[in-house]
Order: C-alpha cells, then sequence, then structure tokens
C-alpha cells in the first residue's frame, strides 16, 4: 500500500556537561483546512514536506528515468509587467516561485529555483492534482474498468443514490456540472472546501463522499458550472473503487513507473486513509514537467497508448466556455484552457501550463500570500506568455 505517516517532535539531547541541544526542524504546521492559512514559513516548509504534516500515500517510481536533457539553446524571457520591465529572476522573487522548468520539444530550456529549494525537493500541487486524477479516468476507461463518460455516478459509488448526485454522469462530474450546490470559498474555514475533507463521515463511510451525499442540488445536471474539489475528491474514489487499487498504486502502475518519472511522489490522504482526488500530490519540479510532457505526447507510456484514442483532445477542450477577458477561456476534464494550449492549476501559485503546438510545457511552484487572486493568475499567465516568446 506505500502508505506512510510521519510526525515530528522535537529533539534534544539532555544530561552531559554542556546539555547540548540537537538540530531542531520547525514543528509542522497545522494540517487539514489549516493549510489555507499557512504563513509564509510554514508554506516554505509545509509544501516541500507535506509527509511531515499528514498522512500520505507513496506513489512509487520505477527502474528507469525519462530524460530531459538541456536544450542547446537556453532562454531567458524579458517582458514587461504593469508597466515595470520584468526577469526571470525578479518575477521568482515577487511572487514567491520555488521551481520553474520549461521543456521545449522534450528538451529543458529554461530552469530556475527559488526559496532555497533543491531540484531534489518535492512540493505540493494542491488542485493540480485535479489533472492527474481525470488523466486516471481515461486510464481506467481505457483498461475497461469504467465503461463509459455516460454510466451514472453511483454506478461506482453507490453511497450516493437517493441523493443530488443521482442521475449525475461520469462526465458531469469531470466538468463539474453535476448540479450539486457548494462553496469553494478558501478565506471561509467553514465552505464546503474547507471542511469536506475534515468532517468525520458516516460509520464505514469514507468521509467525503458521506459528507458529498448530504448537499442539495441547485440546477439540473448539465447545466451549470461550478468549481466543486469535492467532486475531484469523488472522482478518486471512483477510480479505485472501479479498478479496486489505491489511487497512488494505479498512477504508479500506468504512468509514474513506466514514464520515468524521477523521483517518487507523494499524495495527501482524507481522513480515511483514501487519497485525495481533488488535491495534494507532492513531486519535484521535474516531474511536474514530465506530466505536461506526458498529455504533450498523447498519454503513450513507451509508444503504448494507456488513454482511449482521441481522449487528450476530448479532456483538454473547452465542454464549458468563459467569458472573454479571464486567464483561462474554458474547461475541460479537470484541466483549465487557455489561449494557445491548457493547463493544470493549483492555489498558492502552482501551475502546469502544455501549449501542444509549440511543443512547449512550463512547470512553476509558488508560495502565493493568498490562495487565489486574479492578479497574480494574470501575473502568472504574462509569465508563460513571455516564455513562449522566448521559446520560438
Amino acid at each position: 500500500m506505500h502508505k506512510i505517516r510521519l510526525t515530528l517532535a522535537a529533539m534534544t539531547l539532555a544530561g552531559g556537561l554542556h546539555g547540548v541541544a540537537l538540530a531542531q526542524e520547525p514543528p509542522p504546521p497545522p494540517g487539514g483546512a489549516g493549510l489555507l492559512t499557512w504563513t509564509p514559513e510554514q508554506q516554505r516548509y509545509g509544501y516541500r514536506n507535506m509527509e511531515k504534516v499528514t498522512a500520505v500515500h507513496v506513489v512509487p517510481r520505477g527502474t528507469h528515468v525519462k530524460e530531459l536533457p538541456l536544450a542547446p539553446r537556453q532562454i531567458d524571457p524579458k517582458w514587461t509587467w504593469n508597466g515595470a520591465p520584468q526577469t526571470v529572476a525578479s518575477y521568482m522573487a515577487a511572487m514567491d516561485t520555488s521551481a520553474v522548468v520549461v521543456l521545449k520539444d522534450g528538451k529543458i530550456v529554461l530552469e530556475r529555483y527559488g526559496l532555497d529549494r533543491k531540484p531534489d525537493e518535492r512540493w505540493t500541487s494542491f488542485s493540480v492534482a485535479k489533472s492527474v486524477t481525470a488523466t486516471l479516468v481515461g486510464v481506467a476507461i481505457k483498461d475497461g474498468k469504467i465503461k463509459s463518460l455516460d454510466d451514472a455516478v453511483t454506478d461506482y459509488i453507490p453511497e450516493l443514490k437517493g441523493g443530488a448526485y443521482e442521475g449525475v454522469t461520469v462526465r458531469q462530474l469531470l466538468t463539474m456540472t453535476s448540479g450539486v450546490k457548494w462553496n469553494e470559498d478558501y478565506t471561509d474555514l467553514n465552505s464546503d472546501v474547507a471542511r469536506a475533507g475534515v468532517v468525520p463521515g458516516e460509520p464505514g463511510m469514507n468521509p467525503i463522499v458521506s459528507y458529498m451525499r448530504k448537499l442539495p442540488r441547485e440546477a439540473e445536471p448539465g447545466t451549470k458550472f461550478v468549481y466543486k474539489t469535492g467532486e475531484t475528491d469523488l472522482a478518486g474514489v471512483l477510480v479505485s473503487n472501479a479498478v479496486g487499487k489505491p489511487l497512488s498504486q494505479y498512477l504508479s502502475e500506468k504512468v509514474w513507473a513506466p514514464y520515468g518519472m524521477e523521483q517518487d511522489a507523494i499524495w495527501v490522504d482524507d481522513p480515511a486513509g483514501h487519497e485525495r482526488g481533488g488535491c495534494c500530490m507532492s513531486m519535484t519540479a521535474r516531474d511536474y514537467a514530465r506530466i505536461g510532457q506526458f498529455m504533450l505526447e498523447g498519454g503513450k507510456v513507451n509508444g503504448q497508448d494507456v488513454l482511449p484514442p482521441g481522449w487528450v483532445a476530448d479532456a483538454t477542450r473547452a465542454h464549458q466556455s468563459f467569458p472573454p477577458g479571464g486567464v483561462e477561456t474554458g474547461y475541460g476534464y479537470f484541466w483549465w484552457i487557455i489561449d494557445g494550449g491548457y493547463a493544470a492549476e493549483g492555489i498558492f501559485g502552482q501551475q502546469i501550463f502544455v501549449y501542444p503546438a509549440e511543443k512547449l510545457v512550463i512547470a512553476v511552484n509558488s508560495a502565493w500570500p493568498v490562495a487565489s487572486k486574479d492578479e497574480l493568475w494574470q501575473a502568472q499567465a504574462a509569465f508563460a506568455q513571455a516564455v513562449r516568446a522566448a521559446a520560438k
């Protein structure tokens, strides 16, 4: 099962002539909904040490590593944002960025680190994990474990029968159009997004399933888009129920190990010990980039399809379109649609940009002072545009 839980305790050496104190790590910051209110110091420690904060599953790497060779030409983007000249260094400092890795034609054209992060250190993904979960839905369809996106969600999570998820399809779950009422306010610790992963569930039932099945319906399925982390957690439960394995094991067997990720990843558990489909994988910056490269290559491992024909194109097109003027133009299967491509996005500044026509992948990790703010996403999008221009 590769499940681990680590907790820190202060360590001191008492006694002896001098009572010498051993080096101490800081106490772990609070887990659960508390991570939404971490201080900058707690972010910088916790984001790279999630296994010391809460229970996790390990996603084992394999015996080989997919090489990401350095391109002969490295890029050094320069651009203007809000009237001020920008460089990669000034951007990373202003945006509390811990890593940037850019791949062009599968080769590294830019790699930088900040916040004292080392290349072999992992960093939490927040909602970037959603895009991985959606990809595992595709893998399970290819394996015949999920018959169709038009199947009822209750076929795979029977505990949801009789509630607002009755009649909702897997496709509607992936496009966040279930019609179930939900509050995704990261600043409100009483919101659904804060409570769903920590409120105790009914005996013998996954606590997130227990929470979600009690929610009311506000619209007919398929008619209204509302971003709901809880539904991506449900998608994770759906996949593990369908394949009969933990998400971490399934991901390792199908993608992580055979594709050649460089390090084990970790995936944060819910209170019942099930990986959260909607949150918090941790991996190296290069492995973030490899996820983007895997999608760019059409979801192939060693030349073999692990996703159904046309899955990547279908998952990364706009099933929901948004009004013009925003950073995102639409939403696919837990992937955001952007100008020229698509992206996996996580709060506090985690993102994988994929631009298929340009064969370009941009991975960014950050520790923003707030979970989400339009100006921050716009600044990150401007950085991506500058990278695109420099990489041409």
